[in-house]
């Protein structure tokens, strides 16, 4: 007992130790340029053999036993108010705190060889490190304040690595994309936190659970709807989604890592982190289904219409994030599915990204689909991860989609009602368009003729790259199975997630869904097999449908955001620019140029001649004498 207490004492290296290495290899700048790589790889993967040894130390105990509060140090202390950095480490904590540095250092593995020429590998390890140290900050923090001050610092990271070829302009403009969109959300997030001051008078998360119950409907369902809206933004979720795809300017270990493991997940773990207040809210689970559906389905029909394969890996994320939400806002007994899929989803799309950069490698780094085609030949690795990736997102048997996805249409079918049904069947056809989109990205870039350009010679990726890829891939495969095997993952997250409820009398039976699913996915690839397999593949983009437009435009979000929102806006500015400048100003000017003006012809009247004052004086009795003969004979 008195070693594993120490072993959980000393979490908090877990956020000293990438931040402490980012920090190296910012300040020693040039000087640490041929070893940074290697102390930035280093550092994580130690972080992942801590964390599996303190996993175990938890694991040892058992129901509210494995929930430990370990507080460090006091930071806020005014009046009644105390807010203390602490990391509460539970089984919900650690399940995050496991996929951050597992994923997280085998596409520190991959960045070594992804990196390798490029001048800038020792800033780009620093900034790894330091969305590291923030994001586990995040999922480790005790008390709302502390998570975000993670949140920020995620954010903050999340910026200069989506600008990391800052020298491009579509590169700058995504990063600051992601950085508006996520301070949007992150107003939400503020707000919520300051209700929780103002009502509760803690942002602590047992004074938060244990005291909510006393609020009033209203305010806890405000609670809920602001954390909602700071989900969206970190998560890429409506309406605030169309950051996430832009981000592909970033180099492509920098997608694995947000798209897979880390940012956009933090949205899901602040719902399932705070299930204690939208259990209690019926309104806010509801907003919550509302956009995880919508969402699903807006990533769905967007990637299907790029030509892009990071662009169609991104919009993917979009649409699988919404299942998540989807699964988490069904409220009692579904967090823990929505958990599942996501640890599902950072080993798949971990796997995914990291072969879509593994081509960009081989192909001088072009990534349009259109320029690719039988790629198998010469890059049968890339192409074995890829397949592996492939058949866990489309939930082929066995591979682990099929234990995660599936869970969650039949969890929304078990709702029961209008409003189950829908829900199951939007999660029905988006299982359809993720198999048509991916099927369609699989036979553009590895299958049929070869269509790139003949300064392209496309091999194999080192093995510091496909060694990452392999595990992944094995991952994306068993993952599933060893996540669900004796209802794991669900049952390590029941002393804060609550008991599994699925159990009971399902709406429709498992075996007749489990069917009804692979045939709507096999339907999915047998339309993109007929449409991109059976014809050739026009190098050069088709005019399209009209959807195949509105898709390639992701819907036309842009150009809403830039109508309603970004030129509204900068109609305001320039119209209060103009009114400071000729109103405000305006007046401030034309008084001070009236009294400039005025002095400047008094001045005119000291000319230091006395016989000038002299006349003056004369004049000015003169002119006094005058006035007394008017008035004295008037």
């Amino acid at each position: 007992m008195t070693t594993a207490h120490g072993v959980q004492t000393a979490a908090w290296l877990l956020v000293l130790l990438p931040a402490v290495s980012s920090a190296v290899l910012l300040l020693l700048g040039k000087r640490a340029n041929k070893w940074g790589h290697l102390l930035g790889v280093t550092v994580p993967v130690l972080l992942f053999i801590y964390a599996v040894i303190l996993f175990f130390s938890i694991k040892s105990s058992s129901g509210v036993g494995r929930i430990r509060n370990l507080q460090l140090f006091d930071w806020i202390h005014v009046g009644g108010f105390q807010v203390d950095v602490g990391f509460q480490i539970d089984p919900l904590s650690m399940t995050f705190v496991l996929l951050i540095t597992g994923v997280g250092s085998l596409i520190h593995i991959y960045s070594v060889g992804y990196m390798a020429h490029d001048e800038g590998r020792r800033r780009f390890f620093a900034y790894l490190n330091l969305f590291i140290a923030a994001m586990l900050l995040l999922v480790l923090a005790n008390n709302y304040l502390v998570l975000y001050v993670g949140w920020e610092g995620v954010g903050l990271a999340s910026y200069l690595l989506i600008a990391f070829y800052y020298t491009r302009d579509s590169a700058a403009t995504a990063a600051k994309k992601a950085f508006i969109a996520n301070r949007v959300g992150d107003v939400g997030l503020s707000i919520a936190i300051m209700l929780m001051f103002a009502y509760l008078g803690t942002t602590s998360f047992a004074g938060v659970f244990a005291g909510v119950h006393g609020l009033s409907g209203g305010v806890i369902t405000a609670i809920a709807l602001m954390l909602l809206l700071g989900a969206c933004g970190k998560s890429g979720q409506f309406p605030l989604q169309t950051w996430l795809p832009d981000a592909m300017e970033g180099p492509t270990p920098v997608s694995a890592l947000i798209h897979a493991a880390t940012m956009v997940t933090a949205g899901v773990y602040l719902i399932a982190r705070s299930s204690a207040i939208f259990d209690l809210t019926q309104a806010g689970r509801t907003v919550v289904t509302i956009v995880g559906a919508i969402t699903l389905l807006y990533g769905c029909i967007c990637a299907f219409g790029q030509d892009d394969l990071k662009k169609v890996l991104a919009y993917s994320t979009v649409s699988q994030i919404g299942y998540m939400f989807m699964a988490v806002g069904l409220g009692n007994g579904v967090y823990a599915i929505g958990i599942l899929h996501l640890v599902g989803h950072g080993f798949f799309k971990a796997a995914l990204f990291l072969s879509a950069g593994s081509v960009m490698h081989a192909m001088n780094d072009r990534i349009n689909m259109r320029r690719f085609g039988g790629l198998w030949r010469v890059m049968p690795i890339t192409w074995a991860v890829f397949v592996c990736g492939y058949l866990a997102i489309i939930g082929f048997p066995g591979a682990t989609g099929y234990f995660t996805k599936d869970k969650i249409i039949e969890a929304a079918f078990d709702k029961g009602g209008t409003s189950g049904y829908i829900l199951g069947i939007v999660a029905l056809i988006g299982a359809g368009l993720t198999a048509f989109y991916m099927t369609r990205a699989l036979l553009m870039t590895f299958h049929g003729q070869r269509r790139w350009e003949d300064d392209v010679h496309p091999h194999e990726a080192p093995k510091s790259m496909t060694i990452p890829m392999v595990a992944l891939a094995v991952l994306a495969l068993i993952g599933g199975f060893v996540l669900t095997f004796g209802g794991g993952l669900q049952n390590w997250l029941e002393p804060v997630l609550g008991k599994p409820e699925e159990s009971g009398v399902h709406t429709i039976s498992t075996p007749v869904l489990t069917a009804l699913t692979l045939v709507v996915v096999a339907g999915g690839v047998a339309g993109a097999y007929l449409v991109f397999g059976l014809r050739p593949v026009p190098a050069t983009q088709p005019v399209g449908s009209p959807i195949t437009v509105a898709a390639r435009k992701n819907l036309y979000a842009d150009a809403f955001n830039e109508s309603v929102l970004m030129r509204p806006g900068q109609w305001t500015v320039r119209g209060l620019v103009f009114f400071d400048n000729k109103g405000v100003d305006g007046a401030v000017n034309t008084v001070a140029a009236a009294l400039g003006g005025g002095s400047a012809r008094l001045r005119r009247i000291q000319t230091g001649f006395v016989r000038s004052y002299a006349l003056s004086m004369f004049a000015g009795a003169a002119v006094i004498l005058a006035v007394l003969l008017a008035v004295r004979f008037s």
